[in-house]
């Protein structure tokens, strides 16, 4: 996407992904990073230990209970939630960097902060990320060598009640097969930058240049 097209656009987007664990909504996220390189990602704070090849700021914030904690009373965060015995949130210094210089954020958040970006930037555009079963869900979680057997345990626990809060989204990606999955979510981006809120005032310019150009 051109540098040219991104100048018209006065208002950063923020398009949030969110599903159950384990049903790809990071892998899905990256590669949509990877494709826009102008795309701003939300590097949210945890509490949580790093897992193995994770950076410091580049993955996530890694920090205490009592940093994170702290930051909550200060009215930090524009989202926040504890999920699966870790806390997670979203700084509102870096949403608010990016709608004013016109840049689109990207956030990987579960549903609890996905309903609070929504109720604080009504124009957010939201995706959810389903599996295609409960049983492939399951199977892919406990694939994964960077997890405790109890850690797994706890996450597909959660998976129901994860799955519970679709309803809040605009728009479902069933993750069966990736690169189609994949597919979906680019549309969905794609399309949201053509959104009236987001191309009105280019419109308008040129509405303006015509007229001064009437005889």
């Amino acid at each position: 996407m051109s540098n040219r097209h991104a100048r018209r656009q006065d208002v950063g987007l923020l398009l949030v992904v969110s599903s159950p664990s384990g049903a790809g909504k990071t892998t899905l996220a990256r590669r949509l990073r990877d494709d826009f390189s102008g795309l701003g990602f939300s590097v949210s704070y945890t509490t949580r230990p790093p897992r193995t090849g994770e950076q410091d700021g580049v993955d996530y914030h890694f920090v205490t209970q009592e940093t994170f904690d702290r930051m909550v009373g200060e009215g930090r965060f524009a989202e926040w939630a504890h999920v699966h015995g870790h806390s997670y949130g979203t700084a509102y210094e870096a949403i608010d960097q990016a709608l004013k210089s016109g840049t689109d954020m990207l956030f990987d958040i579960d549903y609890q902060g996905g309903r609070q970006i929504k109720s604080r930037f009504p124009d957010a555009v939201m995706v959810f990320v389903l599996p295609p079963s409960v049983d492939e869900l399951a199977r892919r979680l406990r694939g994964r060598a960077t997890d405790s057997k109890a850690s797994i345990e706890k996450r597909l626990h959660g998976a129901v009640e994860e799955l519970n809060h679709y309803d809040a989204y605009e728009y479902l990606v069933v993750n069966e097969n990736l690169d189609r999955a994949y597919d979906e979510l680019r549309a969905v981006y794609v399309a949201s930058r053509c959104n009236w809120r987001l191309r009105a005032h280019f419109a308008e310019q040129l509405v303006t240049e015509a007229r001064r150009q009437e005889p």
